[in-house]
């Protein structure tokens, strides 16, 4: 946290990782069904444990995060093209900024 109290420092860091993450599974990973890509997305859990911690507020840090779940989403194999709401659907998903408010 930074000396005014905003987590946009910790916010670059854990998306950088989850992207990281994220180009792993792209580039090594055969089997992109549903059921993969939701288990290897629930293993990474530093992401969601993190913001339940600093819980971002600001909407910049939120679109940030979310950027990390639309870009997880289009790994599943058949719905890339998707738009990004039928693909969440589909992953029985919700937003980040649905997520927060729901606490």
């Amino acid at each position: 946290m930074s000396d005014d109290l905003k987590c946009e420092r910790q916010c670059a860091s854990v998306v950088k990782k989850a992207n990281r993450v994220l180009g792993m599974i792209n580039q090594n990973l055969i089997d992109m069904s549903k059921e993969t890509i939701l288990a290897l997305q629930k293993s990474i859990t530093h992401l969601e444990y993190r913001m339940l911690v600093w819980n971002p507020y600001l909407v910049k840090d939120i679109k940030l995060i979310e950027n990390v779940q639309h870009r997880a989403t289009k790994l599943v194999q058949g719905i890339r093209y998707w738009s990004y709401d039928e693909r969440l659907r589909y992953l029985e998903l919700i937003r980040l900024d649905k997520r927060n408010s729901q606490k």
